[in-house]
């Protein structure tokens, strides 16, 4: 690969890194927005050390005369995949995590709780999936039984068994080490794969109320489709847009 064309692949690729991090919110489908600073900075670098490598290469072109930067070094073809990507973050950036990835990956591990406090009186109750499960799984008070809640994710199939699942991908840190929650939703017929939903319903009893018995499932009472949250990478109480601090 010639000099110029080395220079364009780095200009390209910290163009799109900036435009991904600072002109949309594409960046937080592939690493948390803590990281977005780091992001930033990665494609200025980039950007400018393309830039120098482009001037770096006229000025001693123009100087000698010997037409520097025309390299017959026998780089592999191969090497011109490397636009692909850069090119990608520009003109069609890579999908988010979706249930394709959630029916295939581990399941988050519910940490242990001790103790859990009184739940607010709000009907229907907002949940992440995270602590409905904690709720269904560890509270021996049985908080959650007969109360209306309302759980926000998108839909993952089930390979097998009646219903199927809502399901919130979490980062720890960026997409290669994601993990799942997932609730399984009965009551409803399946909507499509990635469907963004806010379920309202009650606890589906099977299991004994607040043992490892317990499943984290849902009778679905309303079923409404909801625009994907800014904080879809989280199992936090969903933030849209309006929202955002």
């Amino acid at each position: 690969m010639k000099r110029p064309l080395q220079a364009l692949l780095l200009a390209l690729t910290g163009t799109g890194l900036l435009h991904t991090a600072l002109l949309t919110d594409t960046y937080l489908r592939y690493v948390k927005a803590g990281l977005r600073p780091a992001l930033i900075v990665s494609g200025a670098v980039l950007l400018l050390l393309g830039l120098a490598a482009a001037v770096t290469r006229d000025r001693r072109h123009t100087a000698d005369g010997t037409g520097y930067g025309h390299d017959h070094t026998g780089t592999p073809r191969v090497a011109w995949l490397l636009f692909l990507p850069a090119l990608s973050l520009l003109l069609h950036p890579p999908p988010a995590l979706g249930a394709y990835t959630a029916a295939r990956a581990d399941t988050k591990p519910v940490a242990v709780q001790k103790g859990f406090a009184p739940l607010p009186a709000t009907s229907p109750l907002p949940l992440t999936l995270t602590d409905f499960t904690k709720r269904v799984q560890q509270d021996r008070g049985r908080a959650v039984e007969h109360r209306t809640v309302r759980l926000t994710g998108f839909v993952t199939p089930a390979a097998e068994g009646d219903g199927w699942y809502l399901t919130r991908i979490v980062f720890s840190c960026c997409a290669a080490d994601s993990q799942t929650v997932k609730v399984r939703v009965h009551g409803s017929e399946a909507p499509p794969a990635d469907t963004w939903l806010e379920v309202t319903g009650t606890w589906h009893p099977r299991g004994t109320l607040g043992t490892r018995t317990a499943e984290a499932a849902l009778d679905a009472g309303d079923v409404r489709p909801v625009a994907p949250p800014v904080n879809a990478y989280t199992d936090d109480l969903p933030l849209r847009p309006s929202e955002e601090r």
